[in-house]
C-alpha cells in the first residue's frame, strides 16, 4: 500500500491566513496590482463584498509567497494539506477541480497514450484528452435499469481493458460518482500497478471521504497515485478552490510544471486562504462533522421513502462490484415513479418552494448535504417533496428512463476537436462524428464528446432533456439546434 502516514504536523495552523492577517496589520501602500487598490478604486465592489474581503485581494509578494513556485507560507499550507489528507504532496489549485483533473491527466498522459476510464466522467477529463492528445479506452459502466444511472467500474471489465491495452499509461476512477456510487478502488489500484500503470481518482465529490467514519475508502488510502479533490464542494472552501493530491511514486516537481502550464500566475489569495482555513477545519473537526452529515442523510432517506413514490437510494445498492460501496452523505432521489422527471422536481423545488438542490436530471435529483446543513432545512425539503407528490403526481406516460448511452468512439477527442467540421441541423447529424461536447450541467457528464458517433437515440435524448428543462451546454450553437460534425 502506498498510503502516506500522517506526519502529525500542527493542523491548528493556517499559514496563508496567518500571513494575510499579519500583512493587513502592516498597512502597506500598494503600487502593485490589483488595480482596485484594496478596494479604494472600486467603491461599489467594496460595498458589495466588504472591505475585509477586498482588502485581502492582493498580489503575490515575498511575505505572501507565490503559488507558481512556493517556498514559504504556501509551501507550508501545502505540506499541512498533504499531512491532513495522507498524501505525499498536495497542490493548492485555484482553477476549480477542472484544473486539478486536467493537471492530473496531463501529468500521466502525452499525445497518443491510452488511458483507461469510465465513460461517465466529467467533461474536464475529456477536455484534458483534447489538450494532450491521449486516447480514451472506455470501460462502459453497468446501468441500474430501475434508476437509469450508470454505476461503477466492474473489476473484470477493468482487468479486461488492461489486458487488451497493456501499453495504457493510467486508469482513472470516479470516487465517488455524483450519485455516491464507488468502484472497488483498492482492487483497481492493485491491477493498475501490477500492469505498470498509474491510478488516478476524480474525487470532485469525495473530499469528505478523508475525514469520515463508515464512508468509502479515499483515493490516497487506497494507494492511488493522484487524486483531484474538490474542496469547495463538501470541504467548505470558496467556489473554484481545489486540491491535487499525489502519492509517493509521482514526481512532485514535474506535477508543478504541468500545473503551471495552464494555471494562472495571479492566484487569488481569497481562494488560497479559504483552502488553508478549510483544511484546518476538516483536520480538527471533520470526522465529527461528517458523521453528523451521514446521519442527517440517512434520516432524510428514511423520511422521503416513507412518502411513497420516491426512492431515496442508499447502501442497499451495494453489490460488491459495480456498486462496491456507497457514499451515504449523498441524498439521491429517484422521481420517475411519481410521473416527474428529476429536472421537473428540481425546478418546482426552486420556483415554488425556494429550495435549491444540486441538480435534477432525467430521472433523479440530488440534494447535496455537507457541513453547513441543519435538520430544519432537511425537514423543509422532505415536506416539499411530499407536497409535490400530492400536487403534481402523474402516471408518467412518455418519460425516458435511461441516463447513460454507450458511445461509439470513432477518433480521439483531440483529433475530432481540431478537425475540419461543418454545422448540421440536429436531425441531419445522425450517423456523423461529433466534434464538440453536449451535456446537461450539472452534472457535466457529456452526452456526446468529440470523436463519438451521433445516433438517433442520442438525438432523442438531447431533445427530450431540452424539452424537460435541463440546462444544456457545450455546443457552439447555444440553442443546440445544430451540431458541429467532422467533414
Amino acid at each position: 500500500m502506498n498510503f502516506v502516514k500522517h506526519r502529525q504536523l500542527d493542523q491548528s495552523r493556517a499559514p496563508i491566513h496567518e500571513a494575510l492577517e499579519q500583512f493587513r496589520q502592516m498597512r502597506v501602500v500598494p503600487f502593485d496590482v490589483p488595480g482596485h487598490k484594496r478596494g479604494r478604486g472600486n467603491p461599489e465592489l467594496t460595498e458589495f463584498l466588504g472591505q475585509q474581503c477586498v482588502g485581502l485581494d492582493v498580489n503575490s509578494m515575498k511575505p505572501l509567497d507565490n503559488l507558481c513556485h512556493p517556498i514559504s507560507v504556501i509551501q507550508q499550507a501545502e505540506e499541512l494539506a498533504a499531512d491532513a489528507f495522507g498524501a505525499a504532496h498536495a497542490f493548492l489549485m485555484v482553477g476549480g477541480t477542472t484544473s486539478s483533473v486536467q493537471s492530473m491527466v496531463l501529468t500521466a498522459c502525452k499525445r497518443g497514450d491510452e488511458i483507461i476510464l469510465p465513460r461517465n466522467v466529467h467533461r474536464s477529463v475529456i477536455n484534458a484528452l483534447v489538450l494532450c492528445g491521449a486516447v480514451p479506452v472506455y470501460v462502459n459502466p453497468e446501468v441500474d435499469q430501475r434508476l437509469g444511472i450508470s454505476l461503477g467500474m466492474q473489476r473484470e471489465q477493468v482487468a479486461k481493458a488492461i489486458a487488451e491495452h497493456p501499453n495504457a499509461v493510467a486508469v482513472l476512477v470516479n470516487n465517488p460518482t455524483y450519485y455516491g456510487i464507488c468502484s472497488d478502488l483498492r482492487a483497481i489500484v492493485k491491477m493498475a500497478h501490477a500492469a505498470g500503470m498509474l491510478c488516478l481518482a476524480d474525487e470532485a465529490h469525495g473530499t469528505h471521504l478523508y475525514f469520515g467514519s463508515g464512508l468509502p475508502v479515499s483515493a490516497m488510502e487506497a494507494g492511488a497515485d493522484m487524486a483531484a479533490v474538490s474542496m469547495h464542494k463538501s470541504g467548505g472552501s470558496l467556489t473554484q478552490s481545489s486540491l491535487l493530491l499525489t502519492g509517493p511514486n509521482v514526481h512532485a516537481g514535474y506535477v508543478r510544471q504541468i500545473i503551471n502550464l495552464t494555471q494562472t500566475t495571479s492566484a487569488s489569495y481569497l481562494l488560497m486562504s479559504s483552502l488553508d482555513i478549510s483544511r484546518r477545519n476538516l483536520a480538527l473537526r471533520g470526522r465529527k462533522v461528517f458523521r453528523q452529515v451521514a446521519d442527517m442523510a440517512e434520516y432524510a432517506r428514511e423520511e422521503i421513502n416513507e412518502i411513497g413514490g420516491y426512492y431515496a437510494f442508499g447502501k442497499e445498492l451495494v453489490n460488491g462490484n459495480s456498486v462496491f460501496d456507497f457514499d451515504t452523505t449523498k441524498l439521491s432521489v429517484h422521481t420517475l415513479d411519481i410521473g416527474l422527471a428529476g429536472i421537473e422536481v428540481y425546478d418546482i423545488l426552486r420556483d415554488e418552494y425556494d429550495i435549491q438542490i444540486e441538480f435534477g436530471d432525467i430521472g433523479n435529483i440530488l440534494a447535496y448535504l455537507s457541513m453547513g446543513d441543519r435538520s430544519q432545512e432537511l425537514e423543509r425539503l422532505v415536506s416539499a417533496l411530499a407536497e409535490i407528490r400530492r400536487r403534481y403526481q402523474t402516471d408518467g406516460t412518455g418519460l425516458l428512463h435511461q441516463e447513460y448511452i454507450d458511445p461509439e468512439v470513432v477518433t480521439s477527442p483531440q483529433e475530432a476537436f481540431y478537425s475540419e467540421k461543418i454545422s448540421l441541423p440536429l436531425k441531419e447529424s445522425v450517423g456523423r462524428v461529433c466534434s464538440e461536447f453536449v451535456m446537461c450541467y450539472p452534472p457535466g457528464i457529456p452526452i456526446l464528446a468529440p470523436g463519438e458517433r451521433i445516433t438517433s437515440q442520442i438525438i432523442d435524448y438531447i431533445e427530450y432533456a431540452r424539452t424537460k428543462g435541463c440546462s444544456m451546454t457545450g455546443p457552439e450553437d447555444a440553442e443546440i439546434n445544430h451540431l458541429n460534425v467532422l467533414i
